[in-house]
């Protein structure tokens, strides 16, 4: 079955070229054009996927993004006119997947979903690449992924701190996969980029940053001094095995 794609925006030119081209590739569009609407079709219609404007009338796409995140974990690409570092990082705090400014090409934007849908749909944590890596720290036929005080069930995509269980985003589950399937090993953030959005995306590596931010925030006992998700200075990210103090 196609995927259904809600798009949000208060220009009509734009939903409508923009479904022309989604609707191209096989996906259901549905549209709205302020953001009450665009709740209620969403809680209507449970779409796989959201293209928000942040301009809109109503409620804008800041809170939209912020009350579906909220209530699910559905990926969202938020559009906007503005190109400010800022916008960008607002977005991504509130749980956006990935951003695009005004003027973008429909040709890039349905590229994004493709490859947004495919790494939230895709069959298998990480598309099974994640388990197939025998790092230490795998057991049970790289079905989980154990450290002491720290437990990722890879099938059922559940994470456990002691005996804690910590709600991610996908997003935040395949940084964590990423990193604790190789301990050790330093991931440069565009590296951390194409893995785990895509191999193909290349684009600001900012998302990277703020994910990080919220896992250890989920699951670092003080976020502020990380005892699993290191900071490797200049380079980028790894896990550091070994039972927190």
């Amino acid at each position: 079955m196609s995927h259904k794609v809600l798009i949000v925006d208060d220009e009509t030119n734009i939903t409508d070229v923009c479904s022309r081209y989604l609707q191209r590739e096989g996906y259901q569009v549905i549209a709205a054009h302020d953001g009450e609407d665009a709740l209620a079709l969403w809680r209507r219609e449970q779409p796989d996927l959201l293209i928000l404007d942040v301009m809109l009338p109503r409620k804008n796409g800041w809170e939209l993004c912020e009350q579906i995140r909220s209530e699910q974990d559905v990926p969202i690409v938020m559009l906007t006119a503005r190109g400010e570092e800022m916008d960008r990082l607002l977005g991504l705090t509130l749980g956006a997947d990935d951003y695009m400014t005004k003027p973008f090409s429909p040709r890039e934007l349905v590229l994004r979903v493709k490859a947004i849908l495919r790494r939230y749909y895709m069959p298998g944590p990480m598309g099974g690449t994640a388990g197939s890596a025998a790092g230490e720290g795998e057991t049970e036929e790289g079905e989980f992924i154990r450290y002491p005080g720290l437990e990722i069930d890879l099938r059922q995509r559940i994470v456990l701190v002691g005996e804690r269980a910590v709600e991610l985003t996908l997003k935040e589950f395949e940084v964590l996969t990423l990193l604790a399937s190789h301990p050790g090993q330093v991931f440069s953030r565009h590296q951390i980029l194409n893995k785990v959005w895509d191999i193909d995306y290349f684009g600001d590596t900012t998302t990277v940053t703020v994910h990080i931010r919220r896992l250890r925030e989920k699951i670092e006992p003080v976020p502020s001094e990380p005892q699993w998700v290191k900071t490797v200075w200049g380079v980028g990210y790894k896990f550091q095995k070994g039972e927190p103090s």
